[in-house]
């Protein structure tokens, strides 16, 4: 399972302030967080998955960064794939964070 150390370092110190809701699991071939029990955000190679809750970001793949998580062939509701480009900085990375945390607490 390969994924970006680096990223997955910025995510932990991000994401920290969650505390012990916070599971990190190895899934889709890389590492995931789950809030909850709920997955929020992911690493696969040096991508971001995130979930997010479609009827709050209707026009997100319309961003050139962003496109459907699809390691099945078939596009997975509400998980993206992220580039690098959206989150050169750590207040971009955490707004992706939020978005994965908001879709989680949406299924508590």
């Amino acid at each position: 399972m390969a994924f970006d150390e680096s990223l997955a370092l910025r995510v932990r110190n991000l994401i920290s302030p969650y505390g012990k809701d916070i599971l990190e699991k190895r899934m889709f071939g890389g590492l995931t967080f789950l809030y909850k029990g709920k997955i929020s955000v992911g690493i696969v190679k040096d991508e971001l998955v995130v979930r997010y809750i479609e009827s709050e970001h209707p026009d997100l793949l319309l961003n050139p960064n962003v496109r459907p998580m699809d390691f099945t062939k078939k596009p997975m509701k509400e998980f993206v794939y992220v580039g690098q480009d959206a989150f050169s900085n750590d207040s971009e990375l955490f707004e992706w964070i939020k978005m994965g945390i908001a879709h989680a607490e949406s299924k508590s």
